[in-house]
Protein backbone atom coordinates (compact mmCIF):
# COMPACT_ATOMS: atom_id res chain seq x y z
CA UNK A 1 0.00 0.00 0.00
CA UNK A 2 2.82 2.58 0.71
CA UNK A 3 4.51 1.80 -2.59
CA UNK A 4 1.41 2.73 -4.15
CA UNK A 5 1.10 5.91 -2.89
CA UNK A 6 4.38 6.38 -2.93
CA UNK A 7 3.81 5.67 -6.74
CA UNK A 8 0.89 7.56 -7.26
CA UNK A 9 2.39 10.72 -5.68
CA UNK A 10 5.76 10.35 -7.57
CA UNK A 11 2.98 10.16 -10.76
CA UNK A 12 1.45 13.01 -9.63
CA UNK A 13 4.16 15.41 -9.34
CA UNK A 14 6.02 14.25 -12.51
CA UNK A 15 2.54 15.50 -14.34
CA UNK A 16 2.61 18.85 -12.60
CA UNK A 17 6.21 19.48 -13.26
CA UNK A 18 5.53 18.54 -17.14
CA UNK A 19 2.68 20.52 -17.34
CA UNK A 20 4.78 23.52 -16.85
CA UNK A 21 6.02 23.81 -20.55
CA UNK A 22 3.19 23.84 -22.97
CA UNK A 23 3.87 23.09 -26.79
CA UNK A 24 2.03 23.85 -30.01
CA UNK A 25 2.56 22.41 -33.60
CA UNK A 26 -0.01 25.21 -34.70
CA UNK A 27 0.79 28.33 -33.96
CA UNK A 28 0.24 30.85 -36.97
CA UNK A 29 2.69 33.81 -37.95
CA UNK A 30 1.82 35.99 -40.67
CA UNK A 31 3.88 38.73 -42.81
CA UNK A 32 2.88 41.63 -44.36
CA UNK A 33 5.37 43.56 -46.53
CA UNK A 34 2.61 45.36 -48.57
CA UNK A 35 3.21 48.59 -49.61
CA UNK A 36 0.78 51.36 -51.56
CA UNK A 37 2.63 50.04 -55.14
CA UNK A 38 1.62 46.35 -53.84
CA UNK A 39 -0.65 44.34 -52.07
CA UNK A 40 0.91 40.85 -52.67
CA UNK A 41 3.58 40.32 -50.32
CA UNK A 42 1.77 39.12 -47.53
CA UNK A 43 2.35 35.29 -46.06
CA UNK A 44 0.49 32.79 -43.57
CA UNK A 45 2.43 30.08 -41.94
CA UNK A 46 -0.24 27.96 -39.76
CA UNK A 47 2.80 25.34 -39.24
CA UNK A 48 4.51 27.20 -36.38
CA UNK A 49 6.46 25.39 -33.41
CA UNK A 50 6.00 27.42 -30.25
CA UNK A 51 6.52 26.66 -26.44
CA UNK A 52 5.84 27.68 -23.48
CA UNK A 53 6.65 27.47 -19.81
CA UNK A 54 4.53 28.56 -17.55
CA UNK A 55 7.08 28.71 -14.48
CA UNK A 56 10.15 30.32 -15.83
CA UNK A 57 8.61 32.41 -18.74
CA UNK A 58 10.98 30.76 -21.36
CA UNK A 59 9.36 31.21 -24.72
CA UNK A 60 10.43 29.75 -28.42
CA UNK A 61 9.07 29.60 -31.54
CA UNK A 62 10.29 28.32 -34.50
CA UNK A 63 8.67 28.59 -38.43
CA UNK A 64 9.50 27.31 -41.22
CA UNK A 65 10.60 29.96 -44.16
CA UNK A 66 9.03 27.75 -47.08
CA UNK A 67 5.76 27.01 -45.19
CA UNK A 68 4.63 31.20 -45.34
CA UNK A 69 2.15 30.76 -48.28
CA UNK A 70 1.40 33.92 -50.60
CA UNK A 71 -1.25 34.22 -52.97
CA UNK A 72 0.94 34.71 -55.52
CA UNK A 73 3.39 32.04 -56.58
CA UNK A 74 6.06 34.61 -58.37
CA UNK A 75 6.04 36.33 -54.80
CA UNK A 76 6.26 33.07 -53.24
CA UNK A 77 9.74 32.47 -55.03
CA UNK A 78 11.23 36.03 -55.05
CA UNK A 79 10.50 34.99 -50.64
CA UNK A 80 12.38 31.61 -50.74
CA UNK A 81 14.91 32.81 -53.17
CA UNK A 82 18.55 34.31 -52.97
CA UNK A 83 17.70 38.16 -53.01
CA UNK A 84 15.60 37.73 -49.85
CA UNK A 85 15.11 34.77 -47.00
CA UNK A 86 17.31 31.71 -48.87
CA UNK A 87 14.90 29.02 -47.26
CA UNK A 88 17.35 26.39 -48.83
CA UNK A 89 20.18 27.77 -46.51
CA UNK A 90 18.56 29.02 -43.66
CA UNK A 91 15.27 27.39 -43.91
CA UNK A 92 13.96 28.34 -40.47
CA UNK A 93 12.95 31.74 -38.50
CA UNK A 94 13.32 31.25 -34.92
CA UNK A 95 12.64 33.53 -32.00
CA UNK A 96 13.95 32.69 -28.26
CA UNK A 97 13.37 34.26 -24.93
CA UNK A 98 12.00 34.90 -21.85
CA UNK A 99 8.44 36.55 -20.43
CA UNK A 100 9.30 38.93 -18.11
CA UNK A 101 7.32 38.92 -14.78
CA UNK A 102 5.48 35.79 -15.63
CA UNK A 103 4.23 35.11 -12.03
CA UNK A 104 2.24 37.95 -12.65
CA UNK A 105 0.33 35.70 -14.75
CA UNK A 106 -1.77 33.55 -12.92
CA UNK A 107 -2.50 30.71 -16.04
CA UNK A 108 -5.23 28.92 -13.53
CA UNK A 109 -7.60 32.01 -13.79
CA UNK A 110 -9.24 33.14 -16.69
CA UNK A 111 -7.67 36.55 -17.68
CA UNK A 112 -5.20 38.64 -20.24
CA UNK A 113 -2.36 39.44 -19.09
CA UNK A 114 0.30 42.21 -21.09
CA UNK A 115 3.41 40.98 -21.61
CA UNK A 116 6.95 41.33 -22.83
CA UNK A 117 9.58 38.81 -23.84
CA UNK A 118 13.40 39.61 -24.10
CA UNK A 119 14.97 37.27 -26.39
CA UNK A 120 16.61 36.70 -29.92
CA UNK A 121 15.25 36.79 -33.40
CA UNK A 122 16.62 34.58 -35.81
CA UNK A 123 16.35 35.27 -39.55
CA UNK A 124 18.78 34.10 -42.12
CA UNK A 125 22.09 33.99 -40.53
CA UNK A 126 22.09 36.79 -38.20
CA UNK A 127 20.72 36.73 -34.52
CA UNK A 128 19.38 40.39 -33.01
CA UNK A 129 18.43 41.17 -29.53
CA UNK A 130 14.46 41.61 -29.75
CA UNK A 131 11.83 42.80 -27.40
CA UNK A 132 8.64 41.48 -28.10
CA UNK A 133 5.11 43.03 -26.73
CA UNK A 134 2.30 40.86 -26.74
CA UNK A 135 -0.61 39.26 -24.59
CA UNK A 136 -1.74 35.96 -22.90
CA UNK A 137 -4.80 35.35 -22.45
CA UNK A 138 -5.93 32.39 -20.30
CA UNK A 139 -9.92 31.29 -20.84
CA UNK A 140 -11.07 28.10 -19.63
CA UNK A 141 -7.66 26.37 -19.21
CA UNK A 142 -6.72 27.25 -22.57
CA UNK A 143 -3.63 29.88 -22.86
CA UNK A 144 -3.20 32.18 -25.95
CA UNK A 145 -0.30 34.16 -27.00
CA UNK A 146 -0.91 36.78 -29.66
CA UNK A 147 1.53 39.65 -30.54
CA UNK A 148 2.24 42.37 -33.24
CA UNK A 149 5.88 43.75 -34.46
CA UNK A 150 7.60 44.75 -36.88
CA UNK A 151 10.86 43.08 -38.61
CA UNK A 152 13.69 45.68 -39.83
CA UNK A 153 14.74 43.67 -42.81
CA UNK A 154 18.17 45.43 -43.50
CA UNK A 155 18.60 44.08 -39.83
CA UNK A 156 18.87 40.77 -40.98
CA UNK A 157 21.13 41.54 -44.26
CA UNK A 158 17.83 41.56 -46.81
CA UNK A 159 17.84 44.25 -49.43
CA UNK A 160 17.24 44.32 -52.59
CA UNK A 161 15.24 46.14 -55.72
CA UNK A 162 11.59 45.24 -54.47
CA UNK A 163 12.35 46.65 -51.28
CA UNK A 164 14.54 49.64 -52.75
CA UNK A 165 11.93 50.71 -55.37
CA UNK A 166 9.05 50.63 -52.20
CA UNK A 167 7.19 47.65 -53.50
CA UNK A 168 8.01 45.48 -50.43
CA UNK A 169 7.94 47.13 -47.13
CA UNK A 170 11.35 47.89 -45.27
CA UNK A 171 9.85 46.87 -41.75
CA UNK A 172 7.21 44.20 -42.57
CA UNK A 173 4.60 43.58 -40.12
CA UNK A 174 4.40 40.38 -38.21
CA UNK A 175 1.55 39.05 -36.14
CA UNK A 176 1.75 35.69 -33.84
CA UNK A 177 -0.93 33.81 -32.39
CA UNK A 178 -0.64 30.74 -30.46
CA UNK A 179 -2.80 28.34 -28.42
CA UNK A 180 -1.45 26.35 -25.78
Amino acid sequence: MKKTILALAFIISAGSLLAQKKTTTSAIVSFDASTEKDALPKAENKTVIGSLDTQTGDVAFEAAVKNFSFSSPKMQEHFNGDNWFKSDTYPVFSFTGKIEKISKVKFTKDGTYSVSADGVMKIRDVSNKAKIEGTITVAGGKIKIASNFVVKLADYNITGMPIESGKVDKQPKVTVTAEF
